[in-house]
């Protein structure tokens, strides 16, 4: 078998020279900053526990959120107009908000629905309006927050009240992005007024809040009505069943189903219903007949009285409790958790007593998650305690690698203060894969140390300057990789960026801030916690020695 003879170094081509003239300078000078810091191994631990302490304090001071609002392609439109608003009207500023949002180069198509409020879980409300705004190919338009910076004011000229909300970043959790409070009575009363006056007040307050926006309620008291009374003694008198009064004004103001049939191929419906001209007015009920118990017929003018009265449109309940819904966004720059923050306030100072609020949607879940990250990454952590002392057989040398991983926390908490970037669920997630990776390069130092420490028996200083250089080009070459591995997250477009983003910036930072630290602090932590260790070692042999 022939084999290629190798190439000496010196023969070799120019990029590879270069390389490794440059890495043996870098080299030379990691190593006489190692000795250095060895020496003075105890003022370079405390220094590291310093470095964590301002990276866990950083942490707890970085805004909370729970999940990023994504961009799915579309956008919602909510259409509110003056209470009692015909249902005509509400298509006319729906027809408006199509013709605007059309005119947007970043728009497909818009669908629109009159007669549904989005805002009070899609009730049926006649002066109430959706229009979800379709938007084009990703390689086609603007981001999401491009879109809706320019839809929004766009859409102010509508004659009507109209709220651009993004999607809710889980499908069925909501019907918008955003949070969403409900103020409760829980005096037992039923005062809407009371209801309405401080839900009112609440959201004045919010409003002025420069960290919030489109901050709003859909909850009205006082929209007008009419009341219908049944004369129930005349109807007896002319043997009219009452129940049969109220089917009859059901049917002619509202529809009844009766059968259907089929036709072309296709099943129809039927409905019963008056005919719009003959429902316009209140005096139009009188005009209505209703069938007594003799065949004969009687106009309902008869029997009923009816007279205009405000109340509510919609009776919406929270835990058995009478609510109104507040919806709201965090402003550019400000986290969910912040808003979160701020509207509890906003509520403590405004509610009276007998009253209270709930979080409801992706706010209740935000809420239920709290600050389980610090519970999931301590948990995390003594996991991989307990596998290396299993590995190691030794309580003590696990600890020179689990000391040194929370020094890959500096790189996040810097890079969410310069980018304003919120301490969600998927940076949660990279911070606890950063475990891992962070604890792979303390391991490649510790264990080569503690091999020339127990294995050859090296001095304390040689053997842990002797890991760092062994494992100096491993840690480097394989972290670079990593870290220009998620170079495609970071710059993530398109679906899923956010989420994408969000994990690829806190490994990518964390990952430069744990290789640049740990090949530093580590072989100073190994021999604070190896001297810790034989020291216990030679105390626990003089009382073995004594026993025998």
């Amino acid at each position: 078998m022939w084999l290629r003879p190798a190439v000496p170094p010196e023969r070799r081509n120019a990029f590879y020279r270069g390389f490794n003239a440059a890495y043996a300078r870098l080299e030379r000078g990691y190593t006489g900053l190692i000795r250095h810091m060895v020496t003075h191994a105890g003022l370079m631990t405390l220094i590291a526990f310093a470095i964590m302490g301002l990276a866990f304090w950083g942490l707890a001071r970085v805004p909370t959120g729970f999940l990023p609002i994504e961009d799915q392609g579309y956008v919602l439109v909510s259409v509110q107009l003056p209470d009692g608003a015909a249902l005509a009207r509400t298509e006319a500023a729906l027809d408006q908000v199509s013709t605007i949002a059309r005119k947007d180069p970043s728009v497909a198509q818009v669908i629109s629905i009159a007669g549904v409020s989005v805002l009070d879980n899609n009730a049926t409300l006649a002066n109430a309006g959706v229009a979800y705004v379709v938007l084009k190919d990703w390689s086609e338009r603007d981001d999401l927050r491009t879109v809706f910076a320019r839809l929004a004011p766009a859409l102010d000229g509508v004659d009507a009240r109209v709220i651009v909300l993004p999607p809710p970043p889980i499908q069925g959790i909501g019907n918008a992005g955003g949070f969403t409070m409900q103020v409760e009575l829980r005096d037992g009363s039923t005062d809407f007024a009371k209801l309405q006056n401080v839900t009112n007040a609440i959201v004045a307050n919010a409003q002025s809040q420069s960290a919030l926006q489109r901050v709003s309620t859909s909850f009205r008291a006082t929209a007008p009505q009419f009341r219908i009374e049944v004369d129930r003694v005349k109807a007896e008198t002319l043997h009219v069943p009452v129940d049969q009064v109220f089917s009859t004004l059901a049917t002619y103001l509202g529809s009844t189903f009766l059968s259907q049939f089929n036709k072309f191929g296709r099943v129809f419906q039927v409905y019963a219903q008056a005919d719009a001209q003959f429902r316009l007015r209140p005096r139009d009920i009188e005009n209505l007949w209703v069938r007594n118990q003799q065949g004969d017929m009687v106009p309902l003018g008869t029997l009923v009285s009816i007279e205009p009265v405000v109340g509510l449109p919609l009776i919406s309940l929270y835990n058995l409790y009478p609510s109104s819904s507040i919806i709201g966004l965090p402003a550019t720059g400000f986290s969910s958790g912040e808003a979160i923050k701020l509207m509890e306030a906003d509520a403590a100072r405004t509610l009276p007593p007998g009253m209270g609020t709930e979080w409801t949607a992706m706010s209740y879940q935000e809420k239920l998650v709290g600050n389980q990250m610090y519970f999931v990454f301590a948990m995390a952590l003594l996991l991989v305690y307990l596998v290396l002392a299993g590995q190691y057989e030794s309580w003590y040398a696990p600890l020179a690698v689990i000391l040194s991983v929370p020094l890959a926390l500096t790189g996040p908490v810097l890079i969410f203060e310069l980018l304003h970037i919120d301490n969600n669920l998927y940076t949660q997630i990279g911070i606890v894969l950063l475990i891992a990776l962070s604890a792979k390069n303390a391991i490649l130092i510790v264990e080569v140390a503690r091999e020339h420490r127990v294995g050859e028996g090296q001095s304390l200083f040689d053997a842990a300057v002797g890991g760092a250089i062994a494992r100096l080009r491993p840690i480097l070459m394989t972290s670079f990789a990593f870290i220009l591995g998620v170079v495609p997250l970071v710059i993530a477009s398109g679906a899923g960026a956010s989420a994408r983003k969000s994990i690829g910036i806190t490994v990518f930072s964390g990952m430069i801030a744990s290789t640049c630290l740990a090949i530093l602090f580590v072989p100073s932590l190994f021999v604070v916690v190896q001297r810790i260790e034989e020291w216990r070692a030679a105390r626990k042999r003089p009382i073995a020695a004594h026993a025998k």
